[in-house]
């Protein structure tokens, strides 16, 4: 089994859902008390934000470079790092060492195609509905990408770091995300890509008008599938 390198902490909540998806997983393949090898190294997320607030993207760069090279110093075949806005500057992170990245946009691609869909929606952080560094990746791969209206981002994105990065939970939260996704279902959409790591913790398949691809779950089980892969 190869050592996973985890880059986590942007939230520490969505980091946890990682742990237990790739120890899961690698229960169910190898049985008994298998569980998963792995690094993790959890940055200090205020100062994260901080920088990325103020557009700083270099220092960000810089703090998660530091963690990847720390877990490659440690042993990791591979790293993951566990949230989609700051892929923003994998290619920064990914050049300050001589391991391999698993892209969370690759794995989300995957998964989609795997269900033959061929048009999606996509919801996140402001940066992640805007910008192309996940969007582009996927649509490079023959999928359509929608985003909700300026509107609907701003509320989506202050829920996100005012709320679910805290840990809070309301249901007129959910109950709006909801609601967007059901739009975006009416827009055409054949599934939603859950683009932040922690939007599960408010919906899941069970309240979703369409299919959900979370990819605090598909980034993770990637991880596993590459670590037990020869």
């Amino acid at each position: 089994m190869k050592t996973i390198g985890i880059i986590g902490g942007t939230s520490w909540e969505s980091t946890v859902t990682y742990y237990q998806i790739m120890n899961e997983r690698v229960k169910e393949a190898c049985g008994g008390l298998s569980s998963a090898k792995l690094l993790l190294y959890s940055v200090n997320f205020a100062e994260v934000e901080s920088h990325m607030s103020a557009g700083e993207w270099d220092d960000v760069a810089r703090i998660l470079g530091d963690a990847a090279v720390r877990l490659e110093k440690g042993g990791a075949d591979f790293i993951v790092l566990a949230t989609n806005t700051l892929h923003i500057v994998i290619d920064s992170i990914a050049s300050r060492v001589s391991i391999p990245f698993i892209h969370i946009a690759d794995a989300t691609a995957d998964a989609i195609i795997e269900k033959g869909y061929k048009k999606v929606a996509l919801l996140g952080t402001r940066f992640t509905m805007t910008e192309g560094f996940i969007k582009d990746r996927i649509t490079a791969r023959g999928i359509e990408v929608l985003v909700p209206n300026s509107e609907a981002i701003t509320r989506i994105d202050d829920i996100i770091f005012k709320e679910l990065c805290l840990g809070i939970i309301k249901e007129e939260s959910r109950h709006y995300y909801e609601s967007v996704i059901e739009d975006m279902k009416a827009a055409g959409a054949e599934g939603v890509i859950l683009g932040c790591t922690e939007i599960g913790m408010l919906i899941s398949s069970d309240n979703s008008a369409l299919p959900v691809f979370d990819t605090a779950v598909i980034h993770p089980e990637a991880a596993v599938k590459a670590a037990l892969s020869d």
